[in-house]
């Protein structure tokens, strides 16, 4: 029996956990939810049941209050509401979970943050008699902005709707139409009423319409660790041990990546490089250390690293700087202040810091860029910091642990503000500025523009979009797009067409064809696109455009609500050089140019394009009513 026991318990412990996060509006039934699952799964007490029953038969309730299991706060329970982060564990069979029960308030976003920070999987809440509504649209963006690579929609409450299925199927429409500006993979949508059970543990026959899995079996099943840097070695050291002159070792908890003995790494930001010597843990040695290990390493040579150092890889380091740009979600009463002097804490390094610049401010509800001179409670912002000592990071989306900082108020001591920094950072580099960067001729001041775009829309009857296509040359894109344009034209549509010709024969005249050039030919494009579609036009532009990173750097111009569509023009290299409609592959084949893209340079493939069109098997016709639906 003992050794049954024991046995149970090594399983137990050697089960994979999964983290997740309840978040949506007030009173749409999250912390009833948790209670649901700690019920039906059998993962409460017996006199945590009778205390409950005994609460809510005195407070006039007819069912049993679930919420009460997770409500701690005395304050919680007589609003009945979540105030705080409420953190439950449990298990079943299959896997551990740690649930983090966040509040609904607008007040309280800054604890759905805290709650989320650490989450393998979110289950944003809607209440089916209420629909999609602005706090569960905030909690899905800060899902995406947090990188959260799972989501789950919970259309609760669906007994209050006699679980009509219509009402399902608006509800998940709604949220599709708007996470598609939205960084999010996964998405999975289930009806559920948590104070009866219906798909929560159990199938429901109320909802017989309904094919999907519970909700207890797909947080059961749903695939952890996915998104986890198993590729780059990240170990901030957090404590130096040197119990006597014969020991000397590097303390830390692996932020991504694995380490072994032998292992080539160099230390931040010294520079100096050595070999690991052994992985020692209070358990014994180790032949290899993971994620997420706690472990203290000694190296081959005898250098010198403190606290705040990062050992990494010889040839794979982070970004070095002390200049970035980040996300940041304010969560303090005082408004965030430029300039001011703040305390920013990343990883295992502390830094004085000040907030150089803020770009723009995001309107969560519509996912638009405001202009703003600061940034107060739950407010969240793109800003350019400067800290007083390097910081040794990735960006956020490769890497959460080292992408990720807070920071803290230096006379109160308390954390003001989470941030998460950027990919592409806009800062210029040593080599010279990105195309993303921000530039403004000095003594300038912005002014906004006379008649706004939307009431520019309203009298042409049509949103302004903008369709970006890229491919090799040949592939058919500005045939396409002059089509598109004579067809949008003639039904009396207000339109724009850039072509890469035409601009490099005025404004772009000055500029070459390396990959400097090539990038300041497409920044320049953008900001033009930009005016135009504030005019209120739909814009089409047929820009080779080879790098991802120049496209990505266009789209980020535009305010994040805008029809910005990405259209993918491809056909087989055979193809483009029959069709060579400028002769450029022959000068290529006899050596007359180079760098010719789709012949002896590269043309980097879109990652997410909304539309691709081949032209090997579409005529041009039909690849303009491809490209038409998209209007419809």
């Amino acid at each position: 029996m003992i050794e049954n026991k024991l046995q149970t318990g090594e399983a137990y412990l050697n089960m994979d956990m999964l983290r997740f996060t309840t978040a949506g509006s007030v009173d749409d039934g999250k912390s009833t939810l948790i209670g649901r699952l700690l019920y039906d799964s059998k993962s409460i007490f017996e006199d945590q049941m009778e205390a409950i029953e005994k609460t809510s038969k005195s407070s006039g309730e007819e069912e049993v209050n679930l919420a009460l299991l997770t409500d701690g706060l005395q304050a919680e329970r007589e609003q009945k509401i979540t105030i705080d982060v409420a953190y439950r564990y449990f298990a079943t069979p299959k896997r551990k979970f740690i649930i983090a029960d966040t509040p609904g308030h607008t007040q309280y976003t800054r604890n759905m943050v805290t709650g989320a920070s650490t989450a393998d999987l979110a289950i944003i809440l809607v209440d089916a008699s209420k629909g999609l509504l602005t706090q569960s649209r905030r909690h899905a963006f800060i899902s995406s902005l947090l990188r959260i690579p799972h989501l789950v929609v919970a259309i609760n409450k669906m007994d209050l709707v006699d679980y009509d299925e219509k009402v399902f199927d608006k509800i998940v429409s709604d949220f599709k139409e708007f996470s598609h500006k939205l960084d999010i993979s996964d998405i999975t949508f289930i009806p559920i009423s948590a104070l009866k059970g219906d798909n929560v543990v159990d199938k429901s026959d109320n909802t017989d319409w309904y094919n999907g899995s519970t909700l207890l079996h797909h947080l059961e099943n749903v695939k952890v660790d996915a998104g986890e840097n198993i590729r780059d070695f990240r170990l901030p050291v957090q404590y130096v041990i040197r119990p006597n002159r014969n020991f000397r070792g590097f303390s830390g908890q692996v932020a991504s990546g694995h380490v072994r003995p032998g292992d080539e790494v160099k230390v931040l930001p010294s520079g100096l490089t050595t070999k690991v010597k052994e992985i020692v843990t209070r358990d014994g040695n180790l032949e290899a250390a993971f994620t997420g290990d706690s472990i203290t390493l000694t190296m081959e040579d005898e250098i010198d690293i403190s606290r705040g150092d990062m050992i990494v890889r010889k040839n794979n380091v982070p970004t070095v700087r002390n200049e970035f740009e980040a996300y940041i979600c304010w969560m303090n009463e005082k408004a965030m202040g430029l300039n001011k002097q703040y305390i920013l804490q990343h990883t295992s390094r502390t830094v004085q810091v000040f907030v150089e610049d803020l770009f723009y401010r995001i309107n969560v509800d519509t996912l638009s860029r405001e202009q703003a001179e600061k940034l107060d409670l739950n407010e969240i912002g793109r800003v350019k910091l400067k800290t007083s000592l390097p910081l040794f990071f990735d960006p956020y989306q490769i890497n959460q642990k080292t992408g990720s900082f807070i920071i803290i108020d230096p006379a109160s001591n308390v954390t003001v503000g989470a941030g998460m920094i950027r990919a592409g950072s806009t800062v210029a580099k040593e080599s010279g500025q990105t195309i993303s960067e921000k530039l403004i001729s000095p003594n300038v001041i912005w002014e906004p523009w006379n008649i706004p775009r939307e009431e520019r829309e309203k009298r042409n009857g049509h949103k302004a979009k903008v369709f970006w296509f890229t491919g090799i040359s040949g592939a058919g894109k500005s045939t396409i797009a002059r089509e598109l344009e004579k067809k949008l034209w003639n039904e009396g549509k207000r339109t724009m067409l850039l072509d890469g010709d035409q601009v490099r024969h005025g404004l772009n005249g000055d500029l070459g064809f390396s990959p400097k050039d090539r990038a300041e030919n497409i920044r320049r494009v953008g900001q033009v696109a930009r005016l135009f579609f504030e005019h209120g036009n739909i814009v089409l532009c047929t820009f080779v455009s080879p790098y991802v990173k120049d496209r990505e750097a266009v789209k980020a111009m535009f305010p994040e609500e805008t029809d910005f569509i990405e259209i993918h023009v491809t056909c087989s290299p055979d193809t483009a050089k029959k069709r060579d409609p400028k002769g450029l592959y022959k000068k290529a084949e006899k050596g007359e140019i180079s760098g010719l893209t789709g012949f002896d340079s590269e043309h980097e493939s879109p990652k997410n394009p909304d539309l691709i069109i081949n032209t090997d098997s579409l005529s041009v016709e039909e690849a303009v009513n491809e490209i038409y639906k998209l209007f419809e």
